[in-house]
């Protein structure tokens, strides 16, 4: 789990002020608490009513690959309006904490308009990509994932030596720093060994989380040259 990250000296560095970010994580929350999933509204009911409700729910908004490239209107939006779903509290949760750690600085070093363009635009190919992939597939795909991995592809690139705060299972949990350009791809790696074992039917969709770092990191490498890159402590307070 990634929780923090810091300058390259180990100094803790303050977020700078990031509304889109803000106002992603604020909206993603608001349609969790109101919708099926989050298990907070009677008005879906309990039980086995419950779980249609939120399979309705995740087909009406979320990516169905097989339907996505079908022409229809409805489907075309799919892409974006599947990003502010999530599935489970620990799915919502999750996403919120990569997206608060990372978007602030990502998003102050493109600029609000160019980082919420991004945002969506990587995020909604991200899921088209998975779509693609697995065009017979009628589950239902949704998540920030793959929004949030191009945020972290573009940070890898933005910032390289930022230190990151990680808790490693293996390590009982300590809290170990760590440059970006270390804990990312490590990340990265995973997200492909995972998408290499993971089987058909419902899960959690790693290509998507691929190809949302991929295109992350591609269009910082081609927005922000080398020699305007930001520094790797990020901005002055």
């Amino acid at each position: 789990m990634i929780s923090d990250w810091s300058g390259p000296l180990g100094r803790a560095v303050r977020h700078p002020v990031a509304p889109v970010t803000y106002a992603l994580m604020a909206l993603c929350c608001l349609i969790f608490v109101i919708g099926p999933a989050s298990g907070l509204d009677p008005v879906y009911g309990t039980g086995e009513e419950a779980a249609l409700a939120q399979r309705a729910y995740f087909r009406r908004w979320g990516v169905i690959p097989a339907d996505v490239f079908d022409g229809l209107p409805r489907s075309a939006l799919t892409p974006f309006t599947a990003l502010f779903v999530h599935g489970s509290w620990v799915h919502l949760l999750g996403n919120m904490l990569f997206l608060y750690v990372f978007g602030a600085m990502t998003e102050h070093r493109m600029g609000r308009v160019e980082f919420t363009l991004f945002y969506l635009g990587c995020g909604a190919l991200a899921l088209l990509g998975y779509a693609a992939a697995n065009a017979g597939s009628g589950q239902s795909l949704v998540g920030a994932s793959g929004a949030i991995s191009a945020v972290l592809g573009a940070f890898l690139y933005l910032f390289p030596r930022a230190r990151v705060t990680s808790l490693l299972p293996f390590l009982f949990f300590l809290p170990l720093r760590f440059p970006a350009w270390v804990v990312l791809p490590f990340w990265a790696a995973l997200q492909w060994v995972a998408a290499g074992r993971a089987g058909p039917g419902p899960g959690v969709a790693y290509l998507a989380h691929l190809v949302g770092f991929g295109l992350g990191f591609g269009y910082a490498w081609a927005r922000f040259t080398r020699p305007t890159r930001a520094a790797a402590g990020g901005v002055r307070p």
